[in-house]
């Protein structure tokens, strides 16, 4: 199995921004030497506890630290974009870092709805164009407009000897279906949602129009040297989702001791629990285990991972652990 990473360049309470984007760029080098195979950056806007508005720029500074990962969005939210805007910028990032850049597309907004307007206008008129602004992407990133269109004339300048790799992103199986309607590859986010991940995947495998279906999943993992040690770095995340599903949350990742001392009432607690079955936590023997369940269910080959703690340390050590537990370097 390959493992990758998708990062959201999350503010741990008492951190700031700056430092939330640093270590998002120390957790991409250490990756690299670990033998992760991707490393994407997530797309959000005005989120309290989120830093990364623009993957882009992100990934033009982890790429100039990193030699071998490859480096993408997660996603690119295409509506809020018009595409020519997109293959520039992802084609420089090609350019700079031959053989290395993805292009993961989504349609959901990243941010409120008053984020959306001043991002891109009518976002609801824009998703629905969706397939259109894909189509308009791939012409562009492959530079073949027909000759009668307005832009077979238009270059997304530098064009990079290798292009960069469109995926799609998505939680439904609408989102499958257009991905294999496009022949794109497709990534199922398991993470953030509670559908039936592996038939909406296996829908895409059946429908895919082109040479080979290619997908993966994002899964929410903590690992720890023991289960304990694991579920306890997991309060922190916990309380964080809980927070923000009542609009609080607003200063970042809480700390363990205040995620100790939260005064959760008995329907926070059942609220609490549901959450706990959207991640998996426990040592590394535990998440293999669990990971390769899901490899099987999903029949894939790799899997990504988004793990947040609000101790920036014990994030990586959970990257390291995987690393080590699935041998990861000696599969480079």
């Amino acid at each position: 199995m390959k493992l990758s990473i998708l990062d959201q360049a999350p503010v741990s309470k008492g951190r700031t921004p700056k430092e939330a984007l640093e270590a998002t760029i120390e957790l991409a080098k250490q990756a690299d030497v670990l033998g992760y195979t991707r490393f994407w950056v997530a797309e959000h806007h005005d989120l309290d506890g989120l830093s990364s508005p623009a993957p882009d720029i992100l990934l033009g500074m982890i790429g100039s630290k990193t030699s071998k990962i490859r480096l993408g969005a997660g996603a690119v939210l295409l509506p809020n974009y018009k595409p020519y805007n997109i293959a520039e910028r992802y084609n420089v990032l090609a350019t700079m870092f031959p053989g290395r850049i993805d292009i993961g597309l989504g349609r959901a907004p990243g941010g409120s709805a008053e984020v959306s307007i001043a991002l891109a206008g009518n976002f609801l008129e824009k998703v629905q164009k969706m397939p259109v602004l894909i189509d308009e992407l791939m012409h562009f990133l492959d530079g073949n407009f027909p000759e009668d269109h307005l832009f077979s004339n238009v270059t997304a300048a530098p064009v990079p000897e290798i292009a960069p790799v469109p995926w799609l992103l998505g939680t439904s199986g609408k989102s499958a279906k257009l991905a294999a309607e496009k022949g794109l590859p497709y990534v199922y986010g398991h993470f953030m949602s509670n559908q039936d991940g592996p038939s909406i995947v296996k829908s895409y495998y059946d429908h895919f129009l082109g040479e080979k279906p290619k997908a993966f999943v994002t899964v929410s993992v903590i690992c720890a040297e023991t289960n304990e040690e694991a579920e306890e770095l997991a309060k922190s995340n916990i309380l964080w989702k809980f927070q923000q599903s009542k609009g609080m949350g607003k200063s970042g990742v809480p700390s363990l001791r205040e995620a100790n001392a939260y005064p959760y009432t008995n329907d926070d607690l059942q609220m609490v629990e549901k959450m706990k079955h959207s991640q998996i936590v426990g040592d590394p023997l535990m998440i293999r285990k669990k990971l390769e369940e899901l490899q099987e269910l999903y029949a894939t080959d790799e899997i990504m991972v988004v793990t947040i703690t609000h101790s920036y340390e014990a994030r990586k050590k959970s990257y390291r652990l995987l690393a080590d537990e699935f041998k990861l370097k000696e599969k480079q």
